[in-house]
C-alpha cells in the first residue's frame, strides 16, 4: 500500500483528537493526501457501534461482547474507508486501531479476555496489516480522567461509559499500553502526553518526519 498509516493510542483524556488534528493540518501543509478517522466510529455501521460501546450504563456489555464488537467496526473501517485510502497513496490517521482491544478488553479488565482470543480476532478481521507508526500518548489517568470530565462538559452526548469504570481499570490500561509499546519499539513510540499541546505537536511531527521524511 502506497500510503502511511499512523495510529494514535492512548487512555482516556490524553488529548489524541488534538494531536490527530495538529498533524493533519501540518500534513497538508506539506502538500500530503490526508484522512483523520477514528475507532469506533469512523463510518456510517460504526457510529451504530460507537453509540453501544461508549454511552450509557458502563455493565451493560461484558469484556468478550465489546471485542467481538470492535473488531466488526475495525473490519468496516478497514474495507470501506482505510484500505481504499492506502491505496490511492492517502495518509491515514486514525484515533485509536487495535491495540486499544488489547488495553481495554485485555489489561483493563485484568485478563478476562485473553491476548490469544484478540490475536485470533485480529488475524481473522485484520489478517498480517498493521499500523506503520504508532504514537502512544501517556498520562497519569486521574489527570486524564479529569480532562474528559471538563470535555464531556460541553458535549451533548456523554460519552463517558469508559471512563465511568474504577481507577485500577484505568491504571491497568496505562500499564496495557506501555506493555504493547514496549513489546513493538519498531512500530510503537511513548510521549509524555502531560507536555503542552504545542510540545507535544513538536515532538510528535519531528517523529513523522524522521520517519517517512514528510
Amino acid at each position: 500500500m502506497a500510503g502511511n498509516f499512523i495510529t494514535f493510542e492512548g487512555g482516556e483524556g490524553t488529548g489524541k483528537s488534538t494531536q490527530i488534528r495538529l498533524l493533519y493540518q501540518y500534513l497538508k501543509q506539506k502538500g500530503k493526501d490526508v484522512l483523520a478517522t477514528k475507532e469506533p466510529g469512523g463510518t456510517e455501521i460504526g457510529a451504530e457501534i460507537r453509540r453501544m460501546l461508549v454511552c450509557g450504563d458502563k455493565d451493560k456489555l461484558d469484556a468478550v461482547a465489546e471485542a467481538l464488537l470492535y473488531f466488526v467496526d475495525r473490519r468496516v473501517h478497514l474495507v470501506q474507508k482505510i484500505w481504499p485510502a492506502l491505496d490511492k497513496g492517502t495518509w491515514v490517521l486514525s484515533d485509536r486501531f487495535a491495540d486499544s482491544t488489547f488495553a481495554y478488553q485485555c489489561y483493563g479488565y485484568d485478563g478476562r479476555v485473553s491476548k490469544e482470543m484478540l490475536a485470533c480476532l485480529y488475524q481473522i478481521a485484520v489478517g498480517d496489516f498493521e499500523p506503520d507508526l504508532t504514537i502512544i500518548l501517556d498520562l497519569d489517568p486521574e489527570i486524564g480522567l479529569a480532562r474528559s470530565y471538563a470535555k464531556a462538559e460541553n458535549m451533548s452526548v456523554k460519552e463517558l461509559r469508559f471512563e465511568s469504570r474504577e481507577l485500577e481499570f484505568h491504571q491497568n490500561l496505562r500499564r496495557g499500553f506501555l506493555e504493547i509499546a514496549a513489546a513493538a519499539p519498531q512500530r510503537c513510540v511513548v510521549l509524555d502526553a502531560n507536555k503542552s499541546v504545542e510540545v507535544l505537536h513538536r515532538d510528535i511531527v519531528k517523529i513523522v518526519d524522521e520517519r517517512f521524511g514528510a
